[in-house]
């Protein structure tokens, strides 16, 4: 079985789920989509709390010194031109021009006629544009569980570069009003979260056990991708630990350290998610997605895709698929 690319767009052509990356194949069965949700400009004494079930905000500082509050721990992050913060917006945080100012709720604000911005207390001294990415169809966690609660690439910094480039080039099809500006903002948003992800997996410091910081190593990327190439051989851990360049040993605790679970655990929770994506999008037999799971027997498969995903394959099919999450 094999993931799709990571865009349904032009950017498929330059993005293929044949090429060897485990990076494109998560991102592809998380079925993560990025799609901006507008810009807003905040001035005098202001504050918004933002919350977003099964998505992750983005938040792409233009202008002003905007303070990020988590409400989780209380951490007050001082933002600056040119940061770009992925949050999980299941965890409700606030930007404001001061950790004092009684935060109003998300909703529909103010919006100006000429631009389409967002307005925010009075004036125009800090400007935001904000997107996310909708993890409402990834019912495993895949892609929510590899990263951390707060991921702040700065403005500053050298790979921040690239990101920059791509937040004037969001700016310009928001104000431009050209055909296709919509479809435009949201492939740019994609690849805004795909450059975060490619600065986070060369700093892994900060990023949970999973299969991103996996990734990153250069003992345990080669068996992910030995087990995203083909999930369905029965991959022995000998097998893994040889590409590793490790003893059996030595392999299986790195990898736990890494990835956070066994090895052969984690190909189960890949097979399980490449066929939930499948059920999803796909008309496939429950027959033939067990054999391409790598299972004998239909019964086989429909037993551990229930332990995994909390029903049998054909429930999951027939049941409703989320078109997307609220929230701003």
């Amino acid at each position: 079985m094999s993931s799709e690319n990571l865009l349904e767009s032009s950017v498929d052509s330059t993005i293929s789920a044949e090429i060897d990356d485990p990076l494109c194949d998560a991102l592809a069965v998380a079925d993560a989509r990025a799609a901006m949700s507008g810009a807003f400009v905040a001035g005098g004494a202001w504050a918004v709390r933002l919350h977003a079930p099964d998505r992750l905000k983005v938040n792409c500082v233009v202008r002003g010194e905007p303070v990020l509050v988590r409400e989780d721990t209380g951490e007050q992050v001082q933002l600056a031109p040119g940061d770009v913060i992925v949050s999980d917006g299941a965890l409700p945080y606030i930007l404001c021009s001061a950790p004092d100012v009684p935060p109003q709720p998300s909703g529909p604000l103010p919006t100006d006629p000429r631009t389409g911005f967002r307005r925010l207390g009075t004036g125009e001294d800090a400007m935001c544009v904000a997107g996310h990415v909708d993890l409402s169809r990834d019912r495993g966690g895949l892609l929510r569980d590899a990263l951390p609660a707060l991921v702040r690439v700065r403005g500053d910094a050298p790979e921040a570069a690239t990101l920059r480039r791509l937040v004037e080039q969001l700016l310009d099809e928001m104000t431009g009003h050209r055909p296709g500006a919509t479809a435009a903002m949201d492939h740019i948003a994609q690849l805004v979260f795909l450059h975060v992800l490619r600065i986070s997996l060369a700093d892994t410091a900060n990023l949970p056990a999973g299969w991103l910081r996996g990734l990153a190593d250069e003992r345990v990327a080669p068996a992910l991708r030995l087990m995203h190439g083909d999930p369905a051989r029965a991959w022995r851990l000998e097998d893994l630990a040889r590409a590793a360049s490790l003893s059996r040993t030595a392999f299986a605790v790195r990898f736990r350290d890494t990835v956070g679970v066994p090895p052969l655990t984690y190909l189960l929770t890949w097979r399980m998610s490449l066929a939930a994506r499948a059920l999803r999008h796909e008309a496939t037999p429950v027959a033939v997605l067990a054999r391409e799971a790598g299972y004998g027997s239909e019964s086989a498969f429909s037993t551990a895709f229930k332990r995994a995903m909390g029903s049998s394959p054909r429930d999951y099919r027939r049941s409703p698929q989320p078109l997307g999450a609220g929230g701003q």
